[in-house]
């Protein structure tokens, strides 16, 4: 069996195929960015659910694309954590882009970018994934994506900058007492996901000004510092993936326009494409 996760700092969706190609079973898990989540509650994310635990054994290969991949030290962590558990399994780690490319555009050139929980993009030439520049995360960099919308909304309230009956309806949405705040953004697990959780809030109020401002803004920011310094023009295809993307893509593509590039397509999931990938891969 070959399990293949497409995993991000909320979530981790999984698909288990057979060697003959047949879907085994899809689940969910929680988010397993190895960059802001303990060892400890990696593995205890995987062992609790069920599904996965009842095929360990059969495993023989997994490919996991994940949120906060990108780099040695993480990816080495959830390896170990994954070849803990599957203890009969090959196990490949990468980034989250390279899922994004699969998905997005198979063999073709072309540039893809993640609006999610966190942000990211590169330039896939057809062979290789060119980035503009390594992704220092929620803190410093994700522009437009869902941590960054919540900070920018969070902002918004506490320094009275929201309309006063935008701020009432986040008041009856949301615990915005300031100790409660501090404690999931400094003490708790994946403060990345805990702000990404505000941006739900633009979803139910995106035709209101103030809010279509601040996504029109924020993905202004996103085509500035991370598809421009590409330097490609509308000729070469533009794809998104992600919730972010999917669910403002009306804003989005008018800030492509703006830029005189044109988006290809937005997949909010790409477990399904990824999906299909590998079982063209596959024997």
């Amino acid at each position: 069996m070959i399990l293949i996760a497409d995993g991000g700092s909320t979530k981790a969706d999984w698909i288990a195929i057979n060697l003959d190609k047949t879907e085994a079973f899809r689940v969910r898990t929680l988010g397993l960015n190895p960059a802001v989540v303990a060892a400890e509650e990696l593995n205890n994310r995987i062992i609790n659910m069920f599904q996965l635990i009842k095929v360990k054994a059969e495993v023989t290969e997994i490919y996991f694309y994940g949120a906060g991949c990108g780099t040695p030290k993480p990816a080495k962590i959830l390896e170990d954590v994954l070849q803990s558990i599957f203890v009969n399994a090959k196990v490949y780690v990468a980034e989250d882009m390279l899922a994004a490319v699969y998905a997005a555009t198979g063999t073709d050139p072309a540039l893809v970018c993640i609006l999610g929980t966190g942000s990211n993009s590169c330039f896939f030439d057809g062979k290789n994934v060119q980035m503009n520049t390594p992704s220092l995360g929620y803190i410093l960099m994700d522009e437009a994506s869902g941590n960054y919308f919540g900070k920018v909304l969070l902002r918004a309230y506490y320094y009275n900058r929201m309309p006063a009956k935008l701020a009432e309806k986040f008041e009856a949405e949301f615990n915005l007492d300031a100790d409660f705040i501090k404690k999931n953004l400094y003490r708790e697990a994946n403060p990345n996901m805990y702000l990404a959780s505000f941006a739900k809030f633009m979803f139910d109020f995106k035709d209101d000004p103030y809010i279509h401002k601040i996504i029109r803004n924020g993905f202004k920011e996103f085509f500035e510092y991370r598809v421009l310094p590409f330097n490609k023009t509308a000729e070469t295809p533009l794809y998104f993936i992600g919730s972010i993307a999917f669910y403002f893509r009306d804003i989005l593509e008018e800030v492509a326009i703006r830029y005189d590039l044109k988006v290809t397509d937005v997949i909010q999931r790409p477990i399904d494409n990824l999906l299909a990938h590998h079982r063209n891969l596959m024997l």
